[in-house]
């Protein structure tokens, strides 16, 4: 039980760790008259993800939602042509 008191006040006494920054991936594209370069941020992955997945899971509820009340009109109408003349 000391042992694990100790280790977490040593903890607590490092400081912290900074996470080195993510080296970005570098892309070439060349040809025969030109050559372009391009760097990727490694951290654009997470950042589409935090913007993207919310109106995505929007889009998809709400297309949920009008086809469940679709059908659930489509149920109630009669078809056409059921016979329902005199």
């Amino acid at each position: 039980m000391n042992q694990r008191k100790d280790n977490y006040r040593a903890a607590l006494r490092r400081e912290p760790v900074e996470p080195q920054p993510a080296a970005p991936r570098v892309t070439t594209l060349s040809n025969r008259y030109v050559r372009v370069t391009i760097e990727l941020d490694a951290d654009v992955q997470r950042r589409l993800d935090r913007w993207v997945t919310p109106a995505a899971a929007l889009v998809t509820g709400t297309a949920r939602t009008a086809l469940g009340l679709v059908t659930a009109l489509a149920d109630r109408v009669p078809p056409s042509g059921a016979g329902s003349r005199p």
